[in-house]
């Protein structure tokens, strides 16, 4: 049976959403309704997904909103992320909805709880319609939350664009599966399974389709104009949360309904995946703009997650189980681990944005003073993304590196060497970039006049940013105990192969698959790094002698020079080198955007907009009727 919590965490949206638009007189008690509502439903999500894993099998049954619903071991997973993400950004949003004071804060609010209804409801739905229904509410939800920022009209409509295109392809891929199968159920179609060249057509179609809401080069062109617009929760939820439902998307059709069955998907999958998580780390490295460099990250992460897929496929069709467990285990850890990580970074950046009123990096400065526990949270983010020990970031990432040597381990291909070697450039970068990210903003003298008067955000934002810290911390130190339940997908699909389970941790220590090809423990790494920390304060404490020298404060050296603030290193100058060498590169980035080709489209919001509705409408009916 379906649990009473997954129905109650439907309604808890649908009453957040109700009391925005009924109290817009009242605005104070509407928005703590909106946060309130948005608080429970996602608290009653969690405990569900939860369950799902506890139990260990899937639940069927029937929703009046939705139709059929069905809760495997991906489903629950991705309810799991929005629900971790929602808690977090729903407590945040209590303090945080002040910046909107005025304008159109009821209204975010409301949204934001349709929003998280409609994305709970793709991930349940086992039905076509309802599935692309709730796919669609998600499209327009998140246009009009970045459309109340009265200056993003052109990046509104460029959102709306793209994914109205993405949405047309996926269309089309779900007509012709129900057309074959005879049914909207996805029962019917993970029974029927497609083959030759109807399967490869349906699997393109959804790769792009999708690939437009995930948002991996080329089809990432939304991602950095619509995201930094959006109020800062919101942007948490679209980068943390919304774009996993384009990957979602594409491990549903590709290896529920369509079995995986060509080799050369795979190998597709995992090429544009190395390709997206390069260039869209060289992009971020170039930003001076926190939150378009934090959205270029998404398609970074999301090139890493897709690289895990890729693996996993390749490994379905070769019949290759440990591919398949390994490939999906670092694929799905990442997506969850990226998604609490982003949603930290966008919520920390939202806290800076609260104090200073910019994005621009080169104005901040000299913050982890000012507000030290925003910087402390924003610090256990930025090295969870750069897949620093022992956090997160960093298990997901030894995984997927794993699944790439155990398939350079066959020979049967140069692709996974060459894909080692784009990981390796991808983190080294990433490192740099953080390292970047936080000196400019945190460190250092402050840069304006702002900077030197910021003070801590509301008790309320701060404690959104600390939970989602404290999640990096628990998957990244308990991934021996956590990793094991990831891999229930990876593990299902295999079941037929296998003899018995694959372990993928005994006790406090992960393994890929084989004991003799690495080892890892999270928990072993933490104390000798604290070890290698706490040390040498000790040997000091012990050694001292009687007191220590006199500190000075003043300014910086500046070689016998009068200090001046434009001797600071500037965001740009962190970089200045690498865009040298990289110039060709950033030349070409217009063209690696399909965003590019759809500016003129973009800029004429009747035409596009009423063109594309239509051809959407249009197509859920013929499918409709035509099944």
């Amino acid at each position: 049976m379906l649990s009473p919590l997954v129905m109650g965490t439907l309604l808890l949206f649908l009453l957040g959403a109700a009391a925005g638009l009924l109290l817009q007189k009242l605005p104070a008690l509407a928005n703590r309704l909106n946060s309130g509502f948005a608080l429970l439903g996602s608290l009653s999500g969690l405990v569900a997904a939860i369950q799902i894993f506890a139990q260990g099998a899937p639940v069927d049954g029937q929703l009046w909103l939705l139709g059929s619903v069905h809760l495997d071991m991906l489903a629950a997973l991705i309810l799991l992320v929005i629900s971790t993400v929602g808690v977090a950004v729903a407590l945040y949003s209590f303090a945080y909805i002040r910046e909107y004071q005025g304008k159109g804060d009821v209204a975010i609010g409301a949204l934001m709880n349709l929003f998280l209804f409609a994305m709970v409801g793709m991930v349940l739905a086992d039905n076509a319609l309802g599935f692309l229904l709730c796919y669609e509410l998600v499209t327009l939800t998140t246009y009009w939350l970045v459309k109340t920022n009265p200056e993003a009209a052109k990046q509104s409509r460029l959102y709306l664009v793209m994914n109205h295109i993405g949405m047309a392809l996926v269309l089309v891929a779900f007509w012709l599966l129900c057309r074959e199968s005879g049914s909207l159920e996805f029962a019917a179609l993970r029974e029927h399974h497609l083959a030759g060249a109807l399967a490869s057509l349906v699997f393109l179609l959804s790769f792009c389709g999708f690939g437009l809401r995930a948002g991996f080069v080329p089809l990432h062109g939304w991602l950095p104009v619509a995201e930094p617009v959006a109020p800062s929760h919101i942007s948490a939820l679209m980068s943390g949360v919304m774009v996993k439902l384009g990957l979602f998307g594409i491990l549903r059709v590709s290896i529920d309904f369509l079995g995986a069955s060509q080799l050369w998907w795979g190998y597709m999958v995992l090429i544009f995946g190395a390709c997206s998580a390069v260039l869209g780390v060289l992009f971020a490295l170039a930003e001076h703009d926190l939150k378009r460099l934090l959205a270029y990250h998404t398609v970074e992460n999301i090139g890493i997650i897709l690289m895990g897929m890729g693996i996993g496929m390749i490994g379905i069709a070769n019949q290759q189980p440990a591919l398949v467990v390994l490939g999906l285990l670092g694929a799905l850890y990442h997506l969850l681990n990226h998604a609490i990580f982003k949603s930290l970074l966008f919520m920390g950046t939202g806290s800076v944005m609260f104090r200073l009123h910019t994005r621009d990096m080169d104005k901040m400065g000299g913050l982890a003073k000012l507000m030290p526990w925003t910087a402390l949270a924003f610090l256990i983010g930025a090295m969870a993304i750069s897949a620093l020990p022992p956090l997160n970031g960093f298990v997901s990432e030894w995984f997927i590196y794993q699944a790439l040597l155990s398939m350079t381990k066959l020979g049967t291909s140069v692709v996974a060497p060459l894909a080692v070697v784009m990981l390796a450039v991808t983190g080294a970068m990433a490192v740099m970039c953080f390292v970047k990210v936080y000196g400019i903003c945190f460190c250092g003298a402050p840069r304006s006049e702002k900077a030197s008067q910021a003070r801590e955000v509301p008790n309320a934002m701060v404690a959104g940013t600390l939970l989602l810290a404290a999640v990096c911390l628990v998957l990244g130190l308990g991934a021996p105990w956590i990793a094991p339940f990831v891999s229930g997908y990876g593990q299902a699909l295999v079941s037929s192969h296998l003899m018995g389970q694959m372990s993928v941790a005994t006790g406090a220590t992960l393994l890929p698959l084989d004991s003799s090809q690495a080892i890892l423990s999270p928990p072993i790494i933490a104390i000798t790094l604290l070890g290698l920390f706490l040390i040498p304060l000790l040997v000091v404490a012990i050694f001292k002698g009687p007191k220590l020298g006199r500190r000075h404060a003043g300014t910086p050296w500046a070689c016998g020079y009068a200090y001046e603030e434009r001797m600071s290193l500037t965001s740009g100058g962190v970089t200045h080198t690498l865009r040298q060498l990289c110039a060709p590169l950033y030349r070409k980035q217009p063209q690696l955007d399909l965003a590019t080709a759809l500016h003129g489209v973009s800029a004429s919001p009747s035409a596009a907009g009423w063109l594309l509705h239509g051809l959407v409408l249009v197509l859920f009916i013929l499918m409709a009727v035509g099944v």
